[in-house]
């Protein structure tokens, strides 16, 4: 998939055995690129670089999950470049990819540790390209999410999908807290961004608003008004 924009251009790279959408970024004046979440597969990875005739300039993750930043310290390294990104808060992960190597599809699985990490409000930047960067914990603690203004396209990993929301059933998930990511920092950015999740096809912020079962402007009123409707529990002291 390529998007048809002066500004940047992508490519979507299903990797590893979970199918994670790795992305190919890329500034069209520049020529230099990034890798979104490279979870594996790194031959594929280059063989879409040299095709598109790119240069790598970084490596940018959304968090710490193996399918998504096993191969991030192997390809930095191959191609001299940083890596940036997630937030501190997924060091925990980072420091355990390491022993997905034995695992079938992670052979390239190296533990990481980025050179910058990234906080709410930053910017990145590919080429002459530069993205928004925001915090939306919930799925990992320190998951972010890449947004590009003026292409109005975002990069949001396992946040959200056409249709669900990424699992909070997992080491230091929180549901809730991944609600009010979605809610207060990826729908302020407007109905028509679209956005690459990390797995599946792609939609739109207003799409999900209108039709996604846990974050639908509907769905979440009704919850709303479900838990007002309940009798507060009984406190004893």
């Amino acid at each position: 998939m390529a998007m048809s924009e002066t500004a940047i251009k992508a490519a979507i790279l299903p990797v590893t055995p979970y199918q994670q959408n790795c992305s190919l970024v890329w500034c069209t004046r520049t020529r230099k690129a990034a890798v979104i979440d490279p979870g594996g597969d790194l031959d594929r990875l280059k063989e879409a670089m040299r095709v598109e005739g790119v240069i790598l300039e970084k490596v940018l993750l959304t968090h710490g999950h193996l399918d998504h930043a096993s191969g991030a310290t192997k390809l930095a390294r191959e191609f001299g470049v940083p890596i940036e990104g997630p937030h501190r808060d997924d060091a925990f992960l980072l420091d355990e990819l390491g022993r997905n190597a034995r695992r079938s599809g992670f052979g390239d699985a190296e533990n990481c540790t980025p050179d910058r990490w990234l906080e709410d409000g930053d910017t990145v930047t590919v080429g002459d390209a530069t993205f928004g960067v925001r915090h939306c914990p919930g799925h990992t603690p320190g998951h972010v999410v890449f947004y590009h203004e003026g292409v109005r396209v975002a990069f949001v990993g396992d946040v959200l999908f056409q249709g669900s929301i990424g699992r909070t059933d997992i080491p230091r998930g929180n549901y809730q807290q991944l609600i009010d990511s979605i809610t207060q920092r990826l729908w302020p950015l407007g109905s028509d961004m679209a956005f690459v999740p990390g797995h599946g096809p792609m939609s739109t912020f207003g799409r999900e608003r209108l039709t996604n079962g846990y974050v639908a402007d509907e769905a979440l009123a009704m919850t709303a008004e479900l838990q007002q409707g309940q009798p507060k529990p009984r406190q004893y002291s």
